[in-house]
């Protein structure tokens, strides 16, 4: 299953932005997809990740309560609810089937060309 990024764009600080994963395949098959976060000259962080069955079983600590995961499996497609946006969430954003603990998370696959999310002040 091939998952493909999009919804990305420039906002404004506090503002919103909902990214969108969208899978080649049913992704009903994928148990754990999350997206990931990497920033120019940061190392790639995990943000979010949804289990097939519902539960969401990391969240990273800075987006905790402004950031949400979420799955349509209808519609093969994972998305990433943002809001309050910072200067701090700007970063190419990725999402891949991963591994995934309460306290970390990895991509199981190699991660795609991934969307820009750009903040200004």
């Amino acid at each position: 299953v091939q998952l493909v990024e999009s919804g990305g764009g420039l906002v404004q600080a506090g503002g919103s932005l909902r990214l969108s994963c969208e899978a080649s395949g049913n992704i009903f098959n994928v148990y754990v997809i999350a997206w990931f976060c990497q920033a120019p000259g940061k190392e790639r962080e995990g943000v979010a990740c949804d289990r097939r069955n519902g539960d969401k079983m990391y969240y990273l600590d800075s987006v905790k309560g402004r950031f949400s995961i979420s799955r349509i499996n209808a519609k093969n497609t994972v998305y990433l609810h943002m809001t309050t946006l910072g200067i701090e969430d700007a970063a190419t954003y990725y999402c891949s089937s991963a591994h995934c603990w309460n306290s970390a998370v990895g991509p199981s696959a190699s991660l795609g060309r991934g969307t820009q999310v750009t903040v200004s002040s």
